[in-house]
């Protein structure tokens, strides 16, 4: 066969591995999201002045943030982990909690670089939700 005959082989991957996959992604975006607002204007006196966005900085509300960034972060081990019919419902549960969730962090103060981030985090968590409402069944 010559190089032109030849097909790419296109091998077929588990919807655990997309899952894990489209969560990673997601996690890379809301932590640079993040990580970019401190490079707005403004935002590390607000910090050293202890506030984020209206809220005081404390104990509590830095555990909330973590929460926040921990439930996604597991997501990536869980879609891999967890027995098929408990993942495919995990997935979307989380998956359409973090759609709100995703839009209140536009609250407030908005550039471009948030609502871009939104934009493209919403649709990971689309394509998770997808993913996990297709699941495809087995024979038993």
């Amino acid at each position: 066969m010559n190089e032109q005959q030849m097909a790419l082989n296109d091998i077929e991957v588990n919807v655990k591995l997309k899952l894990a996959a489209l969560w990673t992604s997601f996690m890379f975006l809301y932590i640079y999201v993040d990580y970019f607002h401190l490079y707005m204007p403004g935002s590390i006196e607000e910090i050293m002045a202890g506030k984020m966005f209206v809220f005081d900085i404390t104990q509590v509300a830095l555990l909330i943030g973590l929460a926040s960034v921990t439930i996604p972060a597991l997501m990536i081990f869980i879609s891999v982990a967890l027995a098929a019919k408990v993942n495919r419902w995990t997935n979307i549960i989380v998956g359409a909690v973090y759609i709100p969730f995703t839009l209140f962090n536009l609250a407030g103060e908005s550039w471009v670089h948030m609502a871009f981030g939104a934009v493209v985090e919403v649709v990971l968590l689309l394509l998770i939700i997808s993913y996990a409402w297709k699941w495809p069944k087995q024979e038993a």
